[in-house]
């Protein structure tokens, strides 16, 4: 409570109708400053309120966690015997080694192309080739035996690259069980066809009715091996079988969320690699962060403006297969498709860029497969565009920066 007893400002002359006579002012007709004196035991009581209100809304959460729980299912895990995981890659070592912690007698099986990476598995738990120094379970087993793999499996995690999922999954169709659900970790759109995984896995499979789940989010296999906090999403049209997936990957480390919005998840989890080469190649420029903070802004509000044009919900765009992933590869130099852009940037060619890499990164082919999309569904797309310009060498990063700022300035929506 303010103590002090204070002096109307005006009654000092200062401020009076004379104030700016040149006499100096007297000791008796200086300012008078104005001094608070508080009450230490009355000034703490709000921040007492303010604490138990924070206190209370803490503990309502924690008792509805508790209670959320306690009804959840979580017979998932304990039914199921046997996961399998197609490709070798690092995403897919990552979430192998994931599943295969939260059980031991669990079998997880990595169906693998590499000999050597399926030896190394084997016979040292590591896959040498991805991850030489993170010890796998002993329950991660690799083949390359699809059959073998696949054989009483009850899920399939795809981890294959997207553009080359389809001839892939048509030489396994056969040992394929048309009742095994697949969880789809692969993030891109079909060159040449533009279809989703949603859409290639039931086509190569010869089974419209597979089961499918997308798997997306905020995601680096790193992190994950290394059992940091993390967020993902799964997408299915069944609600069922969602969340079982959801039960089958959750853990103390990793958060699984679900949704219906099997395009919202898919399409956001394809352009962002497109989005992704987009902010390196402003960061191999030395734009600086303006530019940097103006292109995401832009990008996804492409990415949404087409997504939504597809029939997904605004809302998937914001969540972590959106905005989430988006800010992870955008803003951190960790994911494929921002290097290849810092190096596009920096001025090296595409083909000596994708030459040195042991990985795919997706956003490369996809760009193509967004403008074509674009195209159909009438949206207009500058950004993601002039990557696509860019990849195919018919615009420099320096022209396409040029272009995109004469763009007409225009209300933003």
């Amino acid at each position: 409570m303010v103590a002090s007893r204070l002096q109307s400002p005006f009654s000092n002359p200062l401020f009076s109708s004379n104030s700016h006579s040149s006499r100096p002012l007297s000791s008796s007709s200086r300012p008078t400053f104005l001094v608070l004196s508080v009450n230490p035991q009355e000034s703490s009581e709000p921040a007492k309120d303010r604490q138990k209100v924070v206190r209370l809304a803490w503990e309502k959460l924690l008792r509805w966690s508790r209670s959320w729980r306690s009804k959840a299912k979580t017979d998932v895990l304990e039914r199921t015997n046997k996961v399998v995981v197609l490709g070798g890659g690092s995403f897919g070592t990552a979430m192998a080694a994931h599943i295969a912690a939260k059980k031991a007698q669990l079998e997880v099986n990595m169906l693998v192309r590499d000999p050597q990476v399926c030896q190394s598995i084997n016979e040292d738990h590591y896959n040498c080739k991805y991850f030489p120094e993170h010890k796998l379970p002993e329950n991660v087993i690799a083949t390359t035996d699809a059959r073998a793999a696949l054989l009483n499996a009850d899920y399939c995690l795809h981890a294959v690259p997207v553009q080359f999922s389809s001839s892939f999954l048509e030489g396994i169709a056969d040992c394929v069980d048309p009742n095994l659900p697949f969880i789809s970790l692969s993030k891109g759109l079909e060159l040449n066809t533009l279809r989703m995984m949603s859409q290639i896995i039931p086509q190569a499979l010869g089974n419209p009715r597979q089961p499918f789940i997308a798997l997306s989010g905020p995601s680096f296999a790193s992190e994950l091996m290394n059992k940091l906090p993390t967020a993902m999403v799964v997408a299915s049209k069944d609600k069922k079988l969602t969340n079982a997936t959801q039960q089958l990957l959750a853990s103390s480390h990793l958060r699984i969320s679900t949704s219906r919005d099997v395009t919202g998840v898919e399409i956001a989890g394809a352009l962002k690699n497109v989005l992704a080469i987009a902010a390196g190649i402003v960061e191999g420029m030395n734009l600086g962060n303006n530019s940097m903070a103006a292109l995401v802004a832009q990008g996804c509000s492409e990415i949404r403006w087409l997504a939504t044009k597809m029939g997904a919900k605004s809302t998937t765009i914001m969540g972590l297969s959106g905005t989430g992933d988006i800010m992870l590869t955008c803003f951190v130099n960790l994911s494929r498709n921002k290097t290849v852009g810092m190096r596009l940037g920096s001025g090296e060619k595409l083909d000596d860029i994708l030459g040195s890499m042991n990985q795919v990164a997706e956003g490369v082919s996809t760009a193509g497969a967004v403008i074509s999309l674009a195209q159909k569904y009438k949206v207009k797309m500058p950004v993601l565009t002039a990557v696509a310009r860019i990849i195919d060498n018919e615009l420099t990063p320096m022209k396409a920066v040029l272009e995109l700022m004469n763009l007409p300035q225009v209300e933003e929506v």
